[in-house]
């Protein structure tokens, strides 16, 4: 029998407080989940042009090179990178990898230059790629790998593949 004055009907009842909470979590943790899932619709990719390389020699065989790549951010809000991993090619033969583990932000609408280390060994290196650095001929490079970007819902990991010339 249902009675007016029963405690457990009334909406200061503790049971129907933490049964209110709960219904408000499952549904703030769909919403979460369904905006994380479309922010891939929402957000378009980053590019990347390689504007500069700078070597910096730790032996006869091994050297740090440093990447300036232009990241562009064609999104009304920031872009906030967590972590970066990539592989560069030069002339299509892999010249070394890296990974930037700090947090970088590209503004909204803007470019940013990012410098990137990379470790490389002389030995992997072709004679081509030699003989362009040392006669400034045109290089072919591909960058590609993995970007982790911080947004208010999560971490967004993308994966980034860009080509162009390096004059």
């Amino acid at each position: 029998m249902y009675c007016r004055k029963n405690p457990v009907d009334t909406r200061d009842h503790p049971s129907y407080i933490r049964i209110v909470k709960k219904q408000y979590l499952i549904i703030l943790f769909a919403l979460s989940i369904l905006l994380v899932s479309c922010l891939s619709l929402v957000m378009q990719n980053p590019s990347f042009v390689l504007r500069e390389i700078t070597l910096k020699p730790l032996s006869l065989t091994e050297m740090t090179l440093l990447i300036g790549l232009d990241v562009e951010n064609p999104n009304y809000f920031d872009l906030t990178f967590k972590s970066f991993e990539y592989k560069v090619y030069l002339n299509n033969e892999e010249i070394g990898t890296g990974h930037l583990e700090q947090e970088v932000v590209i503004p909204s609408s803007s470019t940013t230059r990012v410098m990137a280390p990379i470790s490389a060994e002389l030995k992997n290196w072709g004679g081509s790629i030699i003989k362009a650095i040392l006669t400034g001929d045109k290089l072919l490079y591909k960058i590609e790998g993995r970007i982790d970007i911080k947004t208010a819902f999560g971490g967004v990991k993308l994966p980034f593949s860009q080509e162009g010339h390096l004059n």
